[in-house]
């Protein structure tokens, strides 16, 4: 991973009257990242994305974006960056083709015919470019949503809750979408969204906040060791497969039963050997299904308040 900072902020505060929304908050997003921006409702995120668009001043702290106080450097940074907060909004008695070109003209973006199929066609809505936007589903809107922003190219692409409303299609549109983006156009991803399951299968690196301050932030893989993990495994003849376990090499990581489901702490490369172990002892293996996920870490670390 390049350690090129995109995104640097140092002791970010916003207060509004008697709230604290954001508290000296710290991250850092790479060039390359798709980052998850993770926390309960009421945690500061959508706060803390108005602040790195300039939307509103911080009372205190620092915002360096490419490296430039954002700050001094607004304008040259901007330019830069593409953005959906909550929900596009569009004319929607006009086709999509020409609510891009009427967006595009007054950001000063490119608004050329070919520019703008090029956008459609990315996000798979050229065959749809003449239809009203009135017509189009909410996802449509979304995905319209991004072909906005990325009219000018943006290096830095901020989506602020992009899957909310979606049903799971349009979800992994949306989805496979942010992939395409960060990997064959090679931008930088700053996603805030509280699906934490796309979050989990999209993120190269993320950061969970509460309160307005960050709680832990890593690389998706270091945060959840995925290497490890606590597996459920359900099995017939449960009180003879825990004796079976615990006189074996296997008693090292097995941690509990629970009516017919054994669990385990244990790597995943050794999930299918220790299937295969049962099977091979008799037992009827109905299912292994592993626990730790993303939601289980978020809502150990926001409802424990740990650092």
């Amino acid at each position: 991973m390049n350690s090129d900072h995109v995104i640097e902020v140092r002791g970010l505060t916003k207060r509004f009257k008697n709230l604290t929304a954001v508290n000296n908050l710290d991250l850092n997003v790479f060039r390359g990242d798709v980052f998850g921006f993770l926390g309960p409702n009421g945690a500061g995120k959508s706060t803390t994305i108005r602040m790195l668009l300039s939307l509103i001043k911080p009372n205190a702290g620092s915002i360096k974006i490419f490296g430039m106080p954002l700050e001094k450097n607004r304008n040259e940074i901007l330019r830069k960056v593409g953005a959906i907060v909550e929900k596009p909004d569009f004319y929607m008695y006009l086709s999509a083709y020409k609510n891009l070109e009427i967006l595009g003209k007054l950001s000063g973006a490119d608004a050329s015919k070919n520019k703008i199929m090029e956008m459609l066609e990315l996000v798979g809505l050229d065959k749809r470019y003449k239809s009203k936007v009135k017509t189009f589903s909410h996802g449509m809107k979304q995905r319209l949503g991004i072909a906005q922003a990325l009219l000018h190219d943006p290096e830095l692409i901020i989506l602020d809750e992009p899957t909310t409303g979606l049903d799971p299609q349009g979800m992994k549109e949306i989805r496979d979408l942010i992939l395409y983006l960060s990997k064959t156009k090679n931008k930088t991803i700053f996603l805030s969204s509280h699906i934490l399951r796309e979050v989990e299968i999209i993120a190269t690196r993320m950061i969970i906040i509460s309160k307005g301050t960050t709680q832990v932030e890593g690389t998706v893989d270091e945060l959840l060791n995925v290497d490890k993990m606590s597996v459920s495994v359900e099995i017939d003849r449960i009180d003879d497969a825990v004796v079976e376990i615990k006189n074996s090499k296997w008693a090292e990581v097995y941690k509990t039963s629970v009516k017919n489901e054994m669990q385990f702490d244990m790597l995943k490369s050794d999930v299918a050997e220790l299937n295969r172990y049962l099977n091979d002892k008799g037992f009827m293996v109905g299912s292994v299904v592993p626990v730790r996920s993303l939601e289980d870490f978020f809502l150990k670390i926001t409802e424990g308040g740990q650092k």
